[in-house]
């Protein structure tokens, strides 16, 4: 509820329809997550029985609402909150703003005739909304080799963090998840790119004034970066699975060996 209602709490000047949508928004998602999070038998989750996983892709959306939020609260009242964060953001914005970057990709959809305040505001957000992505990968991979994720001290089960996998449905189960983690990662380098390339080809459906609108711009941003890093986040997480099952495998036809049920 809270990520969601974060660019209306923060932004000034919401009118009063924005508000009862959003919040009518952030019920349903609230509602949702706890029913999932509550029920025996999972639906949509993925790694729910699995910590860190969701908690790390959560903070990473959070912290790039909250922080795009700021930065454009900070076109309408200047603090030393944003202009700090506004600083962070111009700075990772430049940086990364060189041909054919995904910074340079989205700010290239705009029309050449935006004024430059404009232009400043979407390279500081996605400078800042990519920095952020960037470190929650360094944060999942740094927790993965450290604490072993995910935890050994627990059954991990795939039926309950995999969802939408089916281990039934035909061929190795390692083989299919190394082949779904590759194509989770290469879909997770991938985006950044697509994504602003698609939107611009498709300019005839897609009105890039309409990001006039603030919130519109944040989620968008957001949007943008997250669910690339959520998709490397999920390739890794599959390659590791694939990686444990292989182990315990090893594990049993060695035991096996040793107890005599198998030939040497």
């Amino acid at each position: 509820m809270l990520l969601i209602a974060t660019p209306t709490l923060i932004l000034p000047g919401q009118s009063q329809e924005t508000a009862q949508i959003v919040t009518l928004i952030a019920l349903f998602s609230a509602v949702l997550i706890m029913t999932e999070y509550a029920s025996v038998y999972p639906s949509l989750v993925e790694f729910r029985d699995a910590p860190p996983f969701n908690r790390v892709r959560f903070m990473s959306l959070f912290l790039t609402v909250l922080l795009c939020s700021i930065v454009v609260r900070g076109q309408f009242e200047t603090t030393s909150l944003t202009g700090f964060m506004t600083a962070i953001g111009a700075l990772t914005g430049y940086a990364m703003d060189f041909p054919w970057s995904p910074v340079r990709l989205v700010t290239e959809m705009f029309p050449e005739d935006s004024d430059a305040s404009s232009l400043f505001l979407i390279r500081t957000l996605t400078g800042l909304a990519y920095l952020i992505s960037l470190l929650s990968l360094a944060v999942f991979a740094i927790l993965m080799r450290l604490q072993g994720w995910p935890a050994r001290d627990r059954v991990f089960n795939v039926w309950v963090n995999l969802p939408t996998f089916d281990p039934t449905a035909g061929g190795d189960v390692v083989s299919r998840l190394i082949r779904d983690a590759r194509v989770n990662i290469s879909l997770g380098f991938i985006l950044p790119f697509l994504i602003p390339m698609t939107m611009k080809s498709a300019a005839i459906l897609f009105d890039p004034a309409a990001l006039s609108s603030s919130q519109t711009l944040i989620w968008m941003v957001a949007i943008w970066a997250f669910l690339p890093a959520s998709l490397f986040m999920r390739g890794m997480a599959m390659a590791r699975i694939a990686e444990m099952i292989r182990e315990q495998r090893r594990l049993s036809y060695e035991r096996a060996v040793e107890s005599g049920y198998v030939p040497a």
